[in-house]
């Protein structure tokens, strides 16, 4: 047998555990065991706080109205934005920030994460930390997965580049056709305890067309639902959380 010929047989015999050890964190996306066992991760906080988070803006049609809301309601909440779509809207980037809000990155497409290898998720990230911090004048330093699948790759590249994986406890279900501000309140509420994070969508670029209309209806419940608990909400950065800008990763 020629040198190269071992060379191919030792790699495909590699394969099946280099496929595994790259897959291996997607265990983190089963809720009920990273809730339990994984309370960093899911963004655990202290018991009278709850911390609120959006994903895949930002949008100029429907984030301004997320914007006027939680400016009515006197909250500050974290928004994991696509890179992508930030540097399309970066007046209303800008807007996020100045109001007081907290700003991750959702990398810079909305793709998953277990199809791409390391250089691709590095650049990903990167492209897309950059340019929020190009826009805002700081880096971010929290980062979310699309679809909340993490690989090794990405855990790898979210340490190189200082970024901190977080995803959440309590989400809407907000991203489909048929979810009503009913649905998506009820759902949320019915996970949801004190030091959750909740996880609502500001645009619907990867989701139902127009499907953002139901978290939007449904938040002023949710915030209300919150109160009557004696929950403070806000971002995750005012979470207790082990946020990476009050003590490092």
């Amino acid at each position: 047998m020629t040198a190269a010929r071992l060379l191919r047989t030792a790699a495909l015999a590699a394969l099946p555990a280099l496929v595994t050890a790259h897959a291996a964190p997607v265990v983190s996306t089963f809720g009920p065991l990273r809730n339990r066992c994984m309370p960093r991760l899911s963004g655990r906080g202290r018991p009278g706080h709850v911390a609120l988070t959006f994903d895949d803006g930002p949008d100029p049609l429907s984030t301004p109205l997320f914007l006027r809301l939680l400016a009515e309601r006197q909250v500050r909440a974290t928004f994991f934005l696509l890179g992508r779509e930030a540097r399309r809207s970066p007046g209303l980037v800008r807007e996020i920030a100045a109001a007081g809000h907290e700003i991750g990155i959702h990398g810079w497409l909305h793709r998953p994460l277990l199809l791409r290898g390391p250089r691709a998720t590095y650049d990903d990230f990167a492209r897309a930390r950059d340019t929020v911090a190009d826009l805002t004048g700081r880096r971010p330093s929290l980062f979310r997965p699309p679809y909340g699948v993490m690989s090794t790759a990405a855990h790898l590249a979210a340490r190189r580049l200082g970024l901190t994986p977080v995803l959440w406890t309590s989400w809407g279900e907000d991203w489909t056709a048929r979810a009503t501000a009913g649905s998506v309140h009820r759902t949320v509420v019915s996970d949801l305890d004190g030091g959750g994070t909740i996880l609502l969508h500001d645009s619907d670029c990867t989701s139902a067309p127009g499907a953002w209309r139901s978290a939007l209806g449904a938040l002023p419940r949710i915030l209300d639902t919150c109160e009557q608990e004696g929950w403070e909400v806000g971002r995750l950065r005012d979470h207790g959380w082990a946020h990476p800008d009050a003590g490092g990763h």
